[in-house]
């Protein structure tokens, strides 16, 4: 019995092929295309930067280096302060889509389908130039503030829209707690109140912490649509700057200033992430 067993295992090591033959097999396949398109993306960047030092033009740089700048910190405050806003918003939205009374759960899923259903663009339109239609009733209401300038309707639109996105995250986040936490607050007698703040939402965090990094840079990204109702963030102050100069560099700096935000913004959103989930992670020494 046991010669029998060695000879079928020894068949079956023969039959299977020999790591030094996959590892060629991948190589000769789909590692040199990846290594093909590397490649050419590396030329294609070092092409950009060899344009950029050969055009470099210190009279341009010194003149619109502090608009950039200046668009820049824009667009940084605008997306900071609506995801800040649409996460408080998000609150009340995912405990609607959660609730088992109907009227709440279908005004929130409304809510969700129509801001997620609707490119972010149409979005501004409604309320830069449908809204804004309405001038007496809202200042009959003393609602016009809202509505009288573009940084108002921006940061509107975009809290709008990005708390739909929190709020289907938050949910998901929170569905995914164990209900064994729930159980074991509540045979501890924990008013709901306090389970759900010092109990789930701690938890729930933490799962949806890369969905909201996800949701920040999706955010920044998405917020060069406000130069069209011309709020000067950084696509505003360069479509200035390529109107008055016609020199298509300013746009490859814009996406310079974008690439240079994105990966502060995932680098440290990746402390964050191995900060707060150190607990999770299992000592290798």
């Amino acid at each position: 019995m046991t010669i029998q067993t060695s000879y079928v295992a020894k068949t079956l090591l023969q039959s299977r092929p020999r790591p030094e033959s996959m590892r060629e097999k991948l190589l000769s396949g789909r590692k040199i295309t990846g290594y093909v398109l590397l490649a050419i993306w590396a030329v294609f960047f070092l092409s950009i930067a060899v344009f950029l030092y050969v055009s470099y033009d210190p009279d341009y740089m010194s003149r619109y280096r502090p608009k950039y700048l200046y668009g820049f910190l824009t667009t940084i405050e605008l997306v900071a302060m609506s995801v800040a806003l649409g996460g408080i918003l998000s609150l009340p939205i995912a405990f609607g889509r959660m609730s088992k009374i109907k009227l709440f759960n279908r005004m929130a899923f409304g809510y969700i389908y129509f801001f997620r259903g609707t490119p972010l663009l149409a979005q501004l339109f409604l309320l830069y130039y449908g809204f804004g239609q309405f001038r007496h009733f809202w200042q009959d209401i003393n609602m016009w503030w809202l509505f009288r300038d573009s940084w108002s309707i921006a940061l509107l639109s975009f809290t709008l829209n990005t708390a739909a996105y929190q709020a289907e995250i938050l949910r998901g986040a929170i569905m995914n707690v164990p209900k064994g936490q729930i159980e074991g607050a509540q045979s501890l007698g924990l008013p709901k109140f306090v389970t759900f703040f010092k109990i789930i939402l701690p938890q729930a965090l933490i799962v949806a912490l890369r969905p909201y990094g996800n949701e920040f840079i999706l955010m920044i990204k998405g917020s060069a649509v406000v130069s069209i109702i011309s709020v000067y963030d950084l696509m505003g102050e360069t479509r200035r700057a390529f109107s008055q100069t016609y020199d298509f560099q300013a746009y490859i700096y814009a996406a310079i200033f974008y690439l240079i935000c994105v990966e502060i913004l995932r680098r440290l959103w990746d402390l964050i992430e191995q900060r707060l989930t150190r607990h999770l992670r299992r000592d290798n020494g």
